[in-house]
C-alpha cells in the first residue's frame, strides 16, 4: 500500500530541490567554451553521420509526445541538434572553412534556449530514431547536448542538486545506507528475509531511493522472489542505489561514479547476476554504459528486475498461483518503460510474468517498442518549470490506456510509476497503476 503522504511529502521535495544546488560560477566566455570543448569532443564518426544524414522530412515530431501534445515546432526532436549541427559544420566537418562563412557560430543565449529543449521537453525515449526514415540517433545527440549544457554549468537546478549530493555524500534526498537499513527492519518485521552485506552471493540485488521511501512494498515483493526460488543473494549498504544523476544531469564523471559504487560491491562479493530495480534510466546506466576500471566488459549479467522475473517464470522455476476469480477478470495493460523497451529490448520477459497471472493482458496500441513514452524519464519528472509541460504529453499516454478499456495499467518503472500517479491525481484518473514485481509476488505458493 503506498503511503500518499509519503507521496507528496516526495513531490513537496522536489519542488526545494533549486534552493540546495550550487551552481559553478562561470563567464559567459567560459561557459561557451566548455560547451564547445564537450561537443567537439563527442562529435565522432557516428554523430557526425546522424547531423549530416537528416533531412528534415519531420517523420520524428510526428513521433514526439512533446511536438504531438503541443503542437509548437520547436520541440520537434531534429530541431534539438541544431546547436551541435552548427558547431560540426564550423568546426569538425569536412568543409568547415567554407560553412564558416554562412554558419553563425552559437552563442551562451542559444545554450541557455536549448536547455529546455533538451532537458524540459526531451525524455530521451528514442521514439523518433525508430521513426526517422534516415536512423538518426536523436536520443544521443540530446544527451551530448546534456552534457555540454552540464559542463557549462547550465543544467536545471533541480538534476545539479541531486547529482552533487550523490557525488559528495553517496546519498540520494538524503537516502543513504542508514535510510536503507531502517526500511530492511520494517520489512523484516513483516517476516520477510532480507539479506544485506553478505560477503559472497550469487545475485546482488539493487534497490533506489523511490522503493527505499515511496515503493517499499516492490522491494519487499523483489525479496520475496529471490527467497522463493532459494537463490544465494544480497543486497550491499555500500552500493544499493540504482539511480545515477549523473546520466541525467549530463556528468559522464559523475554517471561512472555512481555505476562504479555498483560494480565494486558486485566484484567484491563475486556476483554472477545484478538485479536492478524497476527503474528505467538505472538499466542503460550499468547494462550498456557500465564497464570495468581498464574498459573491459563487465564479467556478470546485469539484468532488470521484471526480466530476470519473466525469465524465471518462463524457465518453469517461478511458479504462480492462479489468480483469485475476482482478480482473474481484471483487464491489464502493460506500459513499456521507454530505456527498458527501446533502449534495451525488455518486451517480451515482463509480458510472459504479466501473462502467469491469469489476467486478461490487452496491448496498447501502439505498443511494444513503438508505444508512447509517459512523459517523465530522463529526469524531466524532477524539473518544475517542466510540469505543465510534462502533463501535456502524459495526457497521450492516458488517452492511450483508456483505448484499451483496462481497469490497471502495468508498471516495470518507478519514475514512469510517479509520473502516472501525478497525472492520475491531476485528472481524477481512476485506473490503477500497479507494478510488475508486486503483482508477480501476490501470487507466489506459499
Amino acid at each position: 500500500m503506498i503511503n500518499m503522504d509519503v507521496f507528496h511529502g516526495f513531490l513537496e521535495a522536489i519542488h526545494h530541490l533549486p534552493e540546495m544546488a550550487q551552481p559553478v560560477p562561470l563567464t559567459d566566455v567560459e561557459r561557451l567554451a566548455r560547451a564547445k570543448t564537450v561537443m567537439r569532443a563527442k562529435i565522432d564518426r557516428g554523430l557526425a553521420l546522424d547531423l549530416e544524414a537528416c533531412v528534415n522530412c519531420g517523420y520524428c515530431s510526428e513521433s514526439c509526445h512533446f511536438y504531438q501534445s503541443t503542437g509548437d515546432p520547436k520541440y520537434s526532436p531534429s530541431r534539438k541538434l541544431d546547436l551541435l549541427r552548427r558547431v560540426h559544420a564550423r568546426e569538425t566537418s569536412a568543409f568547415a572553412p567554407l560553412k564558416r562563412l554562412f554558419t553563425p557560430d552559437i552563442t551562451v543565449a542559444d545554450l541557455k534556449e536549448w536547455q529546455e529543449l533538451v532537458y524540459d521537453s526531451c525524455t530521451e525515449c528514442g521514439r523518433c530514431s525508430m521513426i526517422c526514415p534516415m536512423g538518426v540517433n536523436t536520443a544521443r545527440g540530446v544527451n551530448v547536448m546534456r552534457e555540454a549544457l552540464y559542463e557549462a554549468g547550465l543544467a536545471p537546478l533541480e538534476l545539479q542538486a541531486v547529482a552533487q549530493e550523490q557525488a559528495e555524500r553517496g546519498t540520494v534526498f538524503g537516502v543513504g545506507p542508514a535510510q536503507l537499513q531502517q526500511t530492511l527492519e520494517t520489512l523484516r518485521a513483516q517476516g520477510i528475509v532480507i539479506p544485506l552485506d553478505e560477503p559472497k552471493a550469487d545475485v546482488m540485488l539493487v534497490t533506489t531511493v523511490i522503493d527505499v521511501l515511496l515503493y517499499q512494498d516492490a522491494l519487499a515483493a523483489a525479496a520475496r522472489i529471490l527467497n522463493y526460488l532459494g537463490v544465494r543473494w544480497t543486497l550491499r549498504s555500500a552500493g544499493f542505489e540504482a539511480a545515477n544523476f549523473g546520466l541525467l544531469s549530463g556528468s559522464e564523471a559523475l554517471q561512472k561514479a555512481a555505476s562504479q559504487r555498483l560494480i565494486d560491491e558486485a566484484l567484491t562479493i563475486d556476483a554472477k547476476i545484478v538485479i536492478l530495480p524497476e527503474c528505467g534510466h538505472a538499466y542503460p546506466a550499468l547494462r550498456w554504459d557500465g564497464r570495468l576500471t581498464n574498459g573491459q566488459p563487465l564479467p556478470f549479467d546485469v539484468l532488470a528486475v521484471s526480466e530476470y522475473i519473466g525469465r524465471e517464470v518462463t524457465s518453469g522455476r517461478l511458479k504462480l498461483l492462479p489468480a483469485e476469480p475476482a482478480q482473474a477478470g481484471r483487464k491489464i495493460t502493460y506500459h513499456d518503460a521507454c530505456k527498458l523497451a527501446r533502449h534495451g529490448g525488455v518486451m517480451t520477459e515482463p509480458r510472459d510474468a504479466l501473462k502467469a497471472l491469469g489476467m486478461d493482458l490487452i496491448e496498447t496500441t501502439p505498443t511494444a517498442e513503438q508505444n508512447w513514452c509517459c512523459g517523465g524519464g530522463a529526469g524531466v519528472f524532477l524539473i518544475n518549470r517542466a510540469e505543465g509541460l510534462r502533463h501535456k504529453a502524459w495526457e497521450i499516454k492516458r488517452e492511450q490506456i483508456n483505448a484499451t478499456g483496462a481497469d490497471t495499467v502495468v508498471v516495470s518503472c518507478a519514475s514512469c510509476r510517479l509520473n502516472f500517479m501525478a497525472g492520475a491525481e491531476a485528472d481524477q484518473w481512476p485506473t490503477k497503476i500497479e507494478s510488475v514485481v508486486e503483482m508477480v509476488a501476490r501470487q507466489l505458493p506459499a
